[in-house]
């Protein structure tokens, strides 16, 4: 009897901007069980953190994202009134580079490949094959948020999460046998418009002498705000809506748009995944992560390495099964 070939596993992760970061930990906690992903497929921010691990770049990345403090994230944020997005993503897109690197996508060490959108049809778009970094800028342009990336013949490309949150359907293209996906988006429907920061009682006077510190410290800061204020006639604390916590809080510029994109996407996700199931469907609670909150990598990791140990048993199975 001919011996059965081993299933070739794919690591399917999402979309979900700073929620994406426990997608390290769930990379982590397969390792510990033994699962090593023969392919890696993501979506905007699981573009990144699979084009480390794909690269055999995650330590050197994580160390990185755990470092990251919220003046770190400000400085990355290259704010310009142009080019169809309220940041270029340079500045992020480089910082990423002293990380990774950029290689071919066809030389990382394991397959891998993302999903972007284009922007005049809306057609789902697989990059599989150039420069990774290039890849990544595309599949995480947020619409409003980052400007689109010019790829493909010079065609505007936005995030993959506009059209395939949880790229499922991408992995079993490459010929995945099972399917673990990464769903970020499970649990944020009716999360609240703050997010973490000064305690509650830190009123909007210390608030903004808070802001003012900071920018007084920070000449990059400094400018990034100023570019704001001229640009679109908004404070800092529109970004840094932490350190505004009020009880029942008016959401700002950004609250509104990180609440449009959850709501997008989760409602893509439902659909997409309703007709495309993976095998194991990992969803971390990350609702109380903001979706600008890279600065809060330790709590993501953590809470994707315990997501992934409630499907231990599953997957075990799952594993044996095959």
């Amino acid at each position: 009897m001919a011996r059965k070939d081993k299933p070739k596993i794919a690591l399917v992760l999402g979309s979900g901007a700073a929620r994406g970061w426990a997608h390290i930990g769930v990379i982590r906690e397969l390792a510990s069980m033994g699962i090593h992903p023969d392919i890696i497929a993501g979506s905007s921010v699981g573009s990144v953190v699979g084009g480390a691990y794909a690269s055999g770049n995650l330590d050197v990345f994580e160390e990185w994202v755990r470092s990251l403090g919220r003046v770190d994230i400000i400085r990355l944020l290259d704010a310009k009134m142009t080019g169809g997005g309220f940041l270029q993503g340079t500045s992020l897109m480089n910082a990423i580079k002293k990380q990774i690197g950029d290689p071919e996508i066809r030389e990382l060490e394991i397959p891998y490949a993302c999903v972007a959108t284009e922007l005049g049809t809306g057609r789902e778009v697989w990059l599989r094959e150039g420069s990774l970094l290039d890849a990544c800028r595309a599949s995480i342009a947020l619409p409003g948020m980052f400007a689109p990336s010019r790829l493909l013949d010079d065609r505007l490309l936005l995030d993959g999460g506009l059209v395939n949150p949880v790229p499922v359907s991408l992995a079993r293209a490459m010929g995945a046998d099972l399917v673990i996906a990464v769903n970020l988006n499970g649990d944020l429907i009716g999360r609240h418009f703050f997010v973490h920061g000064i305690d509650d009682e830190t009123s909007e006077e210390e608030s903004e002498r808070l802001l003012a510190e900071i920018e007084e410290k920070d000449s990059v800061v400094a400018k990034w705000a100023a570019k704001m204020k001229t640009g679109f006639g908004i404070r800092l604390d529109s970004y840094i809506s932490s350190l505004r916590k009020k009880e029942n809080p008016d959401p700002g510029l950004f609250d509104v748009i990180a609440g449009s994109i959850d709501i997008m996407q989760d409602r893509i996700t439902r659909s997409r995944m309703a007709g495309e199931p993976p095998d194991i469907h990992i969803t971390p609670r990350l609702s109380h992560v903001g979706l600008m909150e890279f600065d809060l990598a330790g709590e993501s990791i953590k809470e994707g390495r315990e997501a992934t140990r409630l499907k231990k048993e599953e997957i075990e199975q799952l594993a044996k099964a095959h």
